[in-house]
């Protein structure tokens, strides 16, 4: 009676284990990779992981690398474990292995969001570029490609011959964000228009600007130090078989907070990973007026 039991109770145990790795890999394998930025990534990446993980979608992971000034010649995340990349990392070059692990992770088929300053990183590597389809800061100059902004007819408009800056911002204010792309998957469903949190809204950014879908973009007034005209703020550029979405909204915690921030990073990230969203538009998104909060790490 005993062993059978013993018998009985392993079976169990069997079964709970297998069906507890099967729902793991139903989840989106996500690893966030931090270490450096000129933004507050300790504070930020426990965000990410709570946003993302509070779906039930998402299984996540970090990979830190060495401090600023630190070598970082050692750093290797193994891509094969994971079906999205989060970029919250602003700073040094890897090594030639791991950068070449990344582009075959993203041309086979992964998914990579570039979040806020992401897309500040890498100024020299050609491939990353053409990831995130546009860039500021680092370095990056007329060169780095054309601007691209939205003219007053709502077209896309692709300017390779303007002379200027490449990245920057006003102070930050609560702005309108704009819907570009209402059946875009990661855009369906949400408003035409929708108040987001202060925060910065990018502007002048430069790049090679390849196959680039504007999903979200807001219009950046002269008055506040803005360039005067609508400025791409949400992107999705494919790249091999992989989907990339440069994400510029939410500077830090405070902006983390506002429901517009959150939904936007699941839907891009569930997005890049499967070329799908499941996730719904919450009631409580926000519309033209203010902007609403709901703070991920009190779930």
């Amino acid at each position: 009676m005993a062993h059978l039991l013993k018998k009985i109770a392993f079976a169990a145990l069997f079964l709970c284990v297998a069906a507890t790795s099967a729902f793991a890999q139903d989840k989106i394998r996500t690893v966030i990779i931090d270490g450096q930025n000129n933004h507050d990534w300790k504070a930020t990446t426990p965000y990410l992981v709570k946003i993302l993980e509070n779906t039930g979608k998402f299984t996540v992971d970090v990979a830190t690398t060495p401090a600023q000034g630190e070598d970082v010649s050692g750093f290797n995340v193994d891509f094969s474990k994971y079906d999205l990349v989060v970029m919250n990392y602003n700073g040094a070059r890897w090594n030639k292995g791991m950068e070449k692990a990344f582009v075959d992770f993203i041309v086979n088929g992964g998914g990579m969001v570039a979040y806020h300053a992401g897309n500040n990183s890498f100024a020299d590597w050609p491939a990353y570029n053409e990831m995130i389809g546009l860039g500021g800061w680092g370095g990056r100059n007329h060169d780095s490609g054309p601007y691209l902004y939205i003219d007053d007819n709502g077209n896309v408009v692709i300017d390779p011959v303007q002379e200027g800056p490449s990245g920057d911002h006003g102070p930050q204010w609560e702005f309108l964000i704009d819907n570009r792309a209402p059946e875009h998957p990661i855009m369906k469903g949400l408003p035409a228009s929708f108040r987001h949190c202060q925060d910065e809204l990018y502007q002048y950014q430069r790049g090679p600007a390849h196959n680039v879908t504007v999903l979200a973009s807001a219009y950046a007034p002269k008055d506040r130090r803005g360039s005067g005209r609508s400025e791409p703020l949400v992107i999705a550029i494919p790249y091999g078989k992989g989907r990339c979405v440069t994400n510029m909204l939410g500077h830090g915690p405070d902006q983390m907070k506002s429901v517009d921030t959150i939904v936007l990073m699941q839907r891009c990230c569930e997005w890049a990973a499967t070329g799908n969203v499941t996730i719904p538009v919450p009631d409580n998104f926000p519309g033209v007026d203010k902007p609403v909060f709901d703070n991920p790490m009190d779930k």
